[in-house]
């Protein structure tokens, strides 16, 4: 991994409303100019999650492009040459995904779903801070490993371990290696 261009991350979850975009966002952020993030769901709601969408505003992200989409988008030839995909939900990992062009690094790097989380607005809102914060900090590991450096086999075992973290959604928590 060599390449001058920066490179390109896809998160993934069902309905690519809350988890994957919030990844979308943060990874923008934090690795702009060495990343960029992109977010798909295998069957997208088609709206951003209004709680993930206040939530990032409230941080002062930037939420103009984000939108729900397709996996499609990104399986095609004609999409950006995928580096790593990371599955954040256990739905959209136990599905039969797209041949991903290029042969990407892959990961599954689930949480619970804050969308789910049933309760006051309170305890919604919650739900959606301790997602950003799980996947805040897988991102940040990310981030922080020597990409460049690491052999496939050796980057595929961290970006594994990285799904492992605090937080792990009961399949990410037991992926065997």
């Amino acid at each position: 991994m060599s390449e001058t261009r920066p490179l390109n991350v896809l998160f993934l979850c069902t309905g690519n409303s809350a988890r994957s975009i919030m990844a979308e966002a943060i990874l923008n952020r934090l690795g702009a100019g060495k990343f960029h993030a992109y977010s798909a769901g295998s069957y997208p709601t088609g709206k951003v999650n209004p709680l993930a969408l206040n939530l990032l505003r409230k941080l002062n992200y930037d939420v103009s492009g984000l939108r729900s989409k397709s996996w499609d988008e990104f399986a095609a030839a004609s999409g950006p040459k995928l580096d790593f995909v990371f599955t954040v939900c256990d739905g959209a990992a136990g599905e039969a995904c797209p041949v991903w062009p290029g042969q990407p690094f892959t990961a599954h790097w689930g949480i619970e779903d804050p969308a789910a989380v049933e309760g006051t607005d309170l305890e919604k809102e919650k739900a959606f801070v301790q997602a950003f914060k799980y996947l805040k900090n897988r991102i940040s590991v990310f981030l922080n490993l020597p990409v460049n450096s690491l052999d496939r086999m050796a980057l595929s075992r961290a970006l594994d371990a990285i799904g492992r973290q605090e937080g792990a959604s009961q399949k990410a928590a037991h992926v065997e290696l």
